[in-house]
């Protein structure tokens, strides 16, 4: 097992977000009329890689709703990412944990979405057993639900994980022909078998029903029930549930815990290609390495370091996999 490494900024401080002192009066008031009056209690969501108002609102009767929102002209990809989730949401079958879209108004300029509020917390690193395996108890629900997409999630015209892969996380071999900065790896770090490694992602990819695409610990919060709940779905994708699994895994990992065991033992693996774990792990090793290495980001301010984080863990785990170094 590894030693235990923590991210440079915990997952639960990484956001930077208006609050609502700073949203328009007339998106106020018109959130307010949805709940019953302006909130007694705002908590803004800490987690998170984007500068959209994010916080859990009460009203003036106790009603609670998790807001998301946007400015129309300087926000819109965000705008678009919000929309898109809602439609994902409504269409997701029922009985997950999954929490489920209430409302969403268009004003002053700003695009809002209301979801259920769900009183939890962003899991604390490193993980602790138990809440490890209500996240992995939680996926295994989705995954099982989404193996056999629903045809109204289909209709969608959702991307594929395999286009993705193709277009976006060949990133060592785009490393090995100079078109991508360089991240600092170790001397033991063979690039050709990184390249190698991540360069049957794609044909692997083909396969699966729909996964999260964005399963991180910063997408998941634990209840007082114990529960698990997966949340932000806009990057919902055809391909493998593994491939999430090995991703939110990483984090497992770098707490120090069998993340081996963790990923062949969990339903979402059966049936995967006896080296999609190792191939995942370089693909996104790359993927993180090299965002990293792009300079500053202008979504948070956190962003790059906990991608070099991810990187290093990833890579520091196909490492022990594969016996370099």
């Amino acid at each position: 097992m590894p030693e235990i490494s923590l991210p440079p900024v915990p997952y639960e401080a990484t956001a930077v977000r208006p609050g609502w002192a700073e949203l328009p009066a007339g998106l106020q008031d018109a959130l307010a009329a949805r709940i019953g009056g302006h909130p007694v209690a705002v908590r803004t969501a800490g987690a998170g890689f984007t500068r959209g108002f994010a916080a859990l609102l009460t009203g003036p009767a106790g009603d609670r709703v998790f807001v998301k929102a946007a400015a129309l002209a300087d926000q819109r990809h965000l705008v678009d990412w919000y929309a898109h989730e809602a439609a994902i949401l409504t269409r997701l079958p029922a009985g997950l944990p999954v929490p489920r879209p209430r409302w969403a108004l268009t004003e002053a300029g700003w695009y809002a979405l209301a979801l259920d509020a769900i009183d939890g917390w962003t899991p604390r690193l490193p993980w602790q057993p138990a809440e490890l395996d209500a996240a992995l108890a939680a996926y295994a629900e989705v995954a099982a639900a989404l193996a056999d997409p629903p045809a109204e999630l289909v209709a969608l015209g959702l991307p594929r994980l395999t286009d993705l892969a193709r277009d976006d996380i060949l990133w060592w071999d785009e490393v090995a022909a100079g078109r991508e900065p360089t991240p600092d790896l170790p001397a033991w770090a063979p690039l050709a078998e990184l390249v190698a490694l991540e360069s049957r992602l794609p044909g692997y990819a083909e396969h699966g029903g729909l996964a999260h695409c964005d399963l991180r610990v910063d997408n998941i919060l634990l209840d007082a029930a114990g529960r698990a709940w997966i949340c932000d779905w806009n990057w919902l994708c055809h391909g493998p549930a593994w491939f999430d699994l090995a991703g939110l895994l990483i984090t497992a990992y770098a707490a120090g815990l069998d993340a081996d065991t963790a990923f062949t033992t969990h339903p979402a693996s059966a049936g995967a290609p006896a080296d999609a774990l190792d191939v995942t792990l370089a693909a996104l090793s790359g993927y993180f390495l090299t965002s990293a290495a792009a300079g500053p980001s202008t979504a948070s301010p956190h962003q790059r370091a906990h991608q070099r984080w991810s990187g290093q863990q990833a890579l520091g785990w196909l490492a022990a996999r594969q016996g370099w170094g």
